[in-house]
């Protein structure tokens, strides 16, 4: 199962008044764990830089005046998400801008199923605060390299969000004791089923062993102790 955990920035809060995607992040998991393959793009929203904006992501006009633009990125944006489903702290807000930028770029909008962790944690924790900063603190998570807002760090943050909103580290320990019965996936390496352990062999001597047996014989069948031995030497 491939999941892409997303974030945006961008220069203001409303793509039709005129606001413009400035950077991209994107962490991949299969079936929940991160696999280390990330998408990030920084992007020349052609436009100024609002104070507001700038004191919230820290990035400047400037900085971005050589960046690529969204249309120079789309098809490798698109070529690394793929069909997978889109992990988004407030989703609407961050598709709402890619699909615009897609519109404004001749291409189709996007179509994959995306998951709201925003709406997931209201769910899980009705009544609390859901910010990304809220949920790191409820569960322990280090988000001390945040002091400004960055889509991939955001993005990095969110995937550890997201694997405690539906299940934590309970969810990476099925995955290893899970035995798969039909092909391996590309990529993914086969877990075998863990094995009872085998009794230890004997280190009695020969003379020692028919001692111990003729003591046990002396204790009649009924005794607990022959009762466990018959039940576990094996046939």
């Amino acid at each position: 199962m491939r999941e892409i955990v997303l974030d945006t920035e961008t220069t203001g809060l409303s793509p039709h008044d005129g606001d413009r995607l400035v950077e991209i992040g994107c962490v991949e998991l299969i079936n929940h764990i991160p696999t280390g393959k990330n998408f990030h793009v920084y992007i020349n929203p052609q436009r100024s830089m609002p104070e507001e904006a700038f004191r919230v992501h820290g990035l400047s006009e400037e900085f971005l005046s050589d960046k690529p633009l969204f249309a120079d990125v789309a098809e490798d944006f698109r070529g690394f998400i793929g069909d997978a489903t889109l992990v988004i702290h407030n989703a609407p807000f961050d598709m709402g801008f890619l699909n615009a930028e897609l519109e404004r770029a001749g291409k189709p909008r996007l179509g994959n199923e995306v998951i709201d962790t925003v709406m997931v944690a209201r769910k899980k924790h009705p009544g609390a605060r859901v910010s990304l900063d809220a949920l790191c603190k409820h569960y322990g998570i280090d988000n001390s390299r945040r002091t400004l807002h960055g889509a991939l760090l955001d993005s990095e943050i969110l995937a550890e969000v997201y694997l405690e909103l539906i299940g934590g580290k309970q969810v990476s320990l099925a995955l290893v004791a899970e035995i798969e019965t039909g092909p391996a996936s590309a990529g993914m390496q086969r877990v075998a089923a863990p094995q009872r352990p085998q009794r230890l062999p004997s280190r009695l001597s020969a003379a020692e062993a028919a001692a111990h047996s003729a003591f046990l014989g002396k204790m009649g069948s009924d005794a607990i102790w022959v009762q466990y031995l018959e039940t576990e030497t094996p046939a």
